[in-house]
């Protein structure tokens, strides 16, 4: 059973958005997509921050699709935490609790525990501007906690925070996330903390829901360029018979997968060979390109090759330094068919 069962729908402008999303007890989903996507749309009207135009918001069979901000039992965690500069984080996390009717002994009885949870016992007298970021963070999701939610919204509650404090913080929120009871949203468009806090995944382009499934599903299986971007795969749509995918200007690829009719090839860049002539032997699919681009990326370099197909391709610097790589140079590809994944795109 869905703890969170909404329809959202919402115009801005020239921009729309209609998605749907159910999250069922203690899960928490991630709504992943690029700047623009609608992430944050989502998010203000499930939290009655902004008005939809049509559809519906239901939190444990309540529906509460016209209920004001302040009678939604929602807990929110915004990306810059929005901590009260006056009061000090005791205070901040007891706000809630007094918001609901508890009377301030109890209130700061609440407050206590939570920040005991989250590590910061020791530091509820100070206020926002004397803590770190990750604190700050941990104080915000203590304050949001401390009203038992049956909804959390989290919104890229890390994009805030540094290198290192990202790393730590990731692993404490995926604790704290782990013991609540309720739903959990967590808004982003890091695919990191996407896979590491999520249980699953909900994929918005364009203000539409594009792809959804656990992690292993959809970084199997990428079904836009985006997505695919995301996992580091190359993605090419086409129409297959058996083995081969034909794309739209004629060009064929090879793979291992029997699939019919119009059909997703996905490979790793690390799977594209690069040689000064036409290879023979073993590779199925080989093409000529010219490369494009070049970049260092992590140990290696990452090729961008325009031809038939746009490629990726990532060699070691040892291997560009033998080929003599340069933007414009002619250069040809290749794909062992065992490298490819082939499945349908309907």
């Amino acid at each position: 059973m869905s703890l969170l069962d909404a329809h959202l729908v919402a115009s801005r402008g020239s921009f729309d958005l209609d998605i749907s999303l159910r999250i069922a007890p203690g899960e928490t989903v991630a709504l992943l997509g690029p700047n623009g996507a609608g992430k944050t749309t989502a998010l203000r009207c499930l939290a009655g921050l902004s008005e939809s135009t049509a559809g519906f918001v239901r939190l444990s069979g309540r529906d509460i699709t016209s209920a004001p901000p302040e009678e939604r039992p929602i807990g929110v965690v915004f990306q810059d935490y929005l901590l009260f500069p006056h009061l000090n984080a005791r205070d901040n996390v007891a706000f809630g609790p007094r918001r609901h009717g508890a009377d301030r002994r109890t209130a700061h009885a609440i407050a206590d525990r939570w920040l005991d949870r989250v590590g910061l016992a020791s530091l509820g007298r100070r206020k926002p501007r004397q803590l770190s970021g990750g604190q700050a963070q941990r104080v915000a999701l203590a304050r949001a906690l401390a009203v038992d939610p049956v909804l959390l919204l989290l919104d890229e509650p890390l994009a805030a925070l540094d290198a290192r404090t990202r790393l730590e913080t990731r692993g404490e929120l995926r604790r704290h996330l782990a013991a609540h009871p309720g739903a959990t949203l967590l808004v982003t468009h890091d695919p990191l903390d996407a896979l590491v806090l999520a249980d699953r995944l909900v994929v918005v382009e364009q203000g539409r829901v594009v792809q959804e499934g656990d992690a292993a599903t959809i970084t199997a299986r990428p079904r836009t360029d985006y997505v695919a971007r995301l996992v580091g795969l190359n993605l090419f749509q086409g129409v297959a018979t058996g083995h081969t995918v034909v794309f739209p200007d004629g060009f064929a690829l090879t793979t291992t997968d029997d699939v019919h009719g119009a059909a997703f090839v996905a490979f790793p860049p690390s799977a594209v060979a690069l040689h000064p002539a036409q290879p023979s032997g073993s590779p199925r699919n080989t093409w000529q390109a010219v490369l494009a681009d070049i970049q260092r990326h992590g140990d290696n370099l990452r090729v961008v090759l325009d031809g038939p197909i746009a490629v990726a391709a990532d060699i070691t610097p040892a291997a560009a330094a033998q080929l003599h790589l340069e933007p414009g140079m002619p250069i040809w590809a290749a794909v062992k068919a065992t490298e490819t994944r082939a499945y349908p795109a309907d």
